[in-house]
């Protein structure tokens, strides 16, 4: 059971997500009925650690293994969606594929559970302000290079 509460008009999520690079570009997922990507990773489930999170959501998603390298940040995330006031506690961790031929993949990967609307993409950390990339601090973590950093990030202000 994900950790997911409804509140009234707020929500109470905890998620937990991976950033992984491959020749200067990160992988981030994408529905392609929207305008933003985000890391891949999921809600955390009850009893369930973030780094465990990140290993079963890459594996149900994409079909692959990865192993956690470190721990990257802690997001306390404030934004609105459909109507909603969310509260998400974000944690990050940096992993990496453990099969030798996957750490080599720089090619669009498509969800394995079926939602065709979602795909996975490597975009260049070179452009990433390009990129709308949620939540918007994300693009600061990642050049910032010194971690672990713990992050409020509020875009209901």
């Amino acid at each position: 059971m994900d950790i997911t509460i409804e509140l009234g008009k707020h929500m109470l999520n905890i998620r937990a997500a991976v950033i992984i690079i491959h020749n200067n570009k990160i992988l981030v997922h994408k529905n392609v009925n929207k305008d933003h990507c985000g890391l891949p990773g999921g809600r955390v489930e009850i009893g369930e650690d973030s780094a465990k999170t990140v290993k079963r959501e890459i594996k149900e998603e994409l079909g692959k293994e990865i192993e956690i390298e470190n721990y990257i940040a802690t997001v306390e995330n404030f934004f609105r969606l459909e109507g909603k006031k969310y509260h998400e506690i974000l944690f990050i961790h940096k992993a990496e594929f453990i099969e030798k031929e996957d750490k080599n993949i720089e090619y669009i990967l498509h969800n394995k559970e079926g939602k065709d609307y979602l795909q996975y993409e490597w975009i260049d950390l070179n452009k990433i302000e390009e990129h709308n990339i949620v939540p918007v601090c994300i693009k600061d973590i990642l050049l910032s290079k010194s971690f672990p950093v713990h992050i409020i990030n509020n875009e209901m202000k």
